[in-house]
């Protein structure tokens, strides 16, 4: 995915001063993997063993994953949806409305954005 589409796609926009951020978790950080990232990205790296360091899991960078899908789940499962096709309606309904919203609230507490 690296070599056939990111890399082709970074090379069709001017992006020179591009970040990758990589979460760092082992089944990502293949020697080759980092190697390329690497060569691609040079010291705008940040992963496990680039040369930003930044800890899997971690909390500033991946508010999604810490906060947001766990609060959509609560508001889905809190309409006890019965069917498949429910649930997907739910979660697409509540993620539409509350990721946007949220995720700038976020932001702002971590500094990313003013309030």
């Amino acid at each position: 995915m690296i070599t056939t589409f990111l890399i082709p796609e970074l090379n069709n926009h001017d992006v020179q001063e591009l970040w990758f951020q990589q979460d760092g978790a082992t089944c990502h950080t293949a020697r080759a993997t980092i190697d390329l990232l690497k060569d691609t990205f040079g010291d705008r790296l940040i992963s496990r063993f680039g040369p930003v360091n930044w800890p899997p899991r971690s909390y500033d960078l991946t508010p999604l994953d810490y906060f947001m899908w766990g609060y959509v789940k609560s508001l889905v499962y809190a309409d006890k949806p019965q069917t498949p096709d429910h649930l997907e309606d739910d979660y697409c309904r509540y993620t539409a409305t509350n990721v946007g919203k949220n995720h700038r609230k976020l932001d702002v507490q971590i500094g990313l954005h003013p309030s």
